[in-house]
């Protein structure tokens, strides 16, 4: 999926309220040593294998993996989890396989509802993006797919319908990521769809690592496909907006999204991750159509010029310093990316120069996102690390298929520190990470994790110890503004003068989402002085804060309409 690996073939010849039925222990004082995940997917009740429908023909959507998805489907302040799956090749026989929706029971286990949803349905999935999209107050879910893609309703009480031809979304292209946003800032969610590369079955390459076996093709053996941009109607349908736009480009090989408003105007921007393409960053002009400013900008190619492969992507401020970085996963051998915000329209690579790069240097990272593990204030990083091609090791020993994931520590004034080795057995397993998304769902205020592995299980991973710092979680509704509150920005100030600033997104990560709920890590601060929130539109609310360890949530004009303890018992 590189320049490096095609090198080689040449080379080589061609919330609401919290449960005390899992509690955590509190120690004296914060610790970011302390915390450790468990793997509690077993005793959860999550039973969730994706099949990419690999037989031995080394197809290149085999090598895509799926994603995942932490959404709250039935409003009861508890995070349910979405798997998008593959399936078996046309004429291949072998059991039906569906994507997978759990919902959460609020006791540490997980139900699986696909088939009473209406989710039960086989598609070649590959990513997955939930949002309100017709304001009714219920979450919807878009899976992308070896085309087409299926838009589905939220009816309420658990049940989904398939309305993807009412709206005209279905998309028909090899789909990755996508990411629901307001760009026209008229209250309605709109639909960005990233897609790959043109591939069907009758036009599969023959590619080889070792000259004799076929190996998995790099993108670069087949033309790039055009994202797509579809604008909400607001009355159940959505127009294909690309060329209007000016986001059509069929140079295009996009894995993965992110939201960033990087020029603070109030418009929401997206970066898009290329693979072996420049990286693309869509400023939105505010009159319906957008310019790419990545070259301009230093994010398009690295140091070098050179284009990298690009798959995950995140936006956040990780830095403190109010304005919203990059956060890029590449290919092995290419290192992360993480880009600074000068504020000049000038982003800077760190990663060269922090243990960032270092790091992943020879892993090949998929999902990646910035979150607070610790709660200490400071974001820190997750990478999930898996290869492309199960024969790599014949021609670079150094570089494996599986691979173990990553975690930095946030140490503040740039500086990171990998930490995964202190993390516990799930961190020391190495697996061929693709999909991953965060969300605290036992509602103890710490985040856990959720990740895919290609044509392997998923893993919900609990995070015990990371609570021991305070927190305040945020939610959001939107009355002007979309629903969800989608593209807010929230600043708090603390007591001790201490300002942190996140924004309310969709997409990033890759071919995944994380909750939409906010969790702002607090450290030692005991009370937030003022909450402030910038709605889509420009609209300014500030408020008073309060104490910390609570959930309070935000809606449009009205302020705090709801806050509660979060749920803190002793493990």
């Amino acid at each position: 999926m590189s320049r490096m690996l095609l090198a080689t073939l040449a080379v080589c010849g061609a919330i609401l309220a919290g449960s005390d039925a899992l509690p955590k222990a509190q120690s004296p004082k914060p610790r970011p040593d302390q915390v450790r995940f468990s793997d509690v997917t077993a005793a959860a009740g999550i039973r969730f294998r994706h099949n990419s429908g690999a037989y031995g023909k080394k197809y290149l959507p085999e090598t895509i993996g799926s994603g995942a998805a932490f959404l709250d489907i039935d409003n009861d302040g508890w995070q349910d989890v979405l798997l998008a799956n593959s399936t078996n090749w046309p004429g291949r026989k072998g059991t039906a396989s569906f994507p997978a929706l759990y919902r959460n029971n609020g006791n540490g286990t997980f139900k699986d509802v696909t088939r009473q949803a209406g989710l039960a349905v086989e598609m070649y999935g590959l990513g997955v993006a939930a949002a309100d999209y017709d304001n009714d107050g219920n979450i919807d879910i878009y899976l992308t797919a070896l085309g087409p893609n299926r838009l589905f309703r939220n009816l309420g009480g658990g049940k989904f319908a398939d309305v993807t031809a009412r709206a005209g979304v279905g998309d028909p292209d090899f789909s990755t990521s996508a990411a629901w946003f307001d760009y026209d800032l008229d209250g309605r969610l709109d639909l960005f769809v990233a897609n790959y590369v043109e591939w069907t079955i009758g036009a599969d390459l023959f590619c080889t690592l070792d000259g004799r076996n076929k190996s998995y093709c790099t993108p670069e053996s087949y033309k790039g496909q055009s994202s797509t941009l579809y604008r909400n109607k607001g009355d159940g349908a959505f127009e294909n907006v690309t060329r209007k736009a000016g986001l059509y480009d069929p140079a295009s090989k996009a894995l993965g999204v992110a939201l960033i408003d990087h020029n603070a105007d109030g418009r929401m921007d997206l970066f898009v991750a290329n693979d072996t393409q420049p990286n693309r960053l869509y400023q939105n002009n505010g009159n319906g159509t957008f310019s790419d400013v990545g070259m301009t900008a230093g994010v398009a190619f690295n140091e070098a010029g050179v284009a990298r492969a690009g798959m995950g992507v995140d936006a956040a401020d990780y830095d403190g310093s109010g304005r919203q970085g990059l956060l890029i996963g590449n290919f092995s051998n290419e290192m992360m990316a993480l880009y600074s915000n000068e504020g000049t329209g000038l982003f800077i690579d760190d990663a060269p120069t922090s243990a960032v790069g270092k790091a992943s240097l020879l892993t090949l990272t998929f999902a990646c996102f910035f979150f607070d593990v610790d709660l200490d204030g400071l974001l820190d990083i997750f990478a999930a690390n898996g290869h492309v091609s199960d024969d790599i090791s014949t021609v670079q020993p150094k570089v494996t298929y599986a691979q173990r994931p990553h975690l930095f520590l946030n140490l503040g004034a740039k500086k990171f520190e990998e930490i995964s080795a202190r993390l516990g057995p799930p961190f020391q397993q190495a697996v061929v990470g693709r999909g991953a998304a965060y969300a605290d769902v036992d509602n103890d205020g710490d985040l856990d994790l959720l990740t895919t592995a290609n044509n392997g299980p998923a893993r919900l991973l609990r995070n015990d110890g990371g609570n021991d710092n305070g927190l305040l979680r945020v939610v959001t509704i939107g009355s002007a503004s979309n629903r969800n509150g989608i593209g807010a920005k929230v600043r708090l100030t603390l007591d001790n003068g201490k300002t942190l600033s996140r924004m309310v997104k969709t997409g990033s990560s890759y071919l995944s989402q994380s909750e939409l709920p906010l969790t702002f890590g607090l450290g030692s601060a005991a009370t937030v002085k003022s909450v402030e929130v910038t709605w889509p539109g420009g609209r300014v609310e500030k408020l008073a804060g309060g104490a910390a360890n609570r959930v309070i949530t935000v809606q449009e004009g009205k302020g705090i309409v709801h806050s509660a303890p979060l749920g803190r018992g002793g493990r």
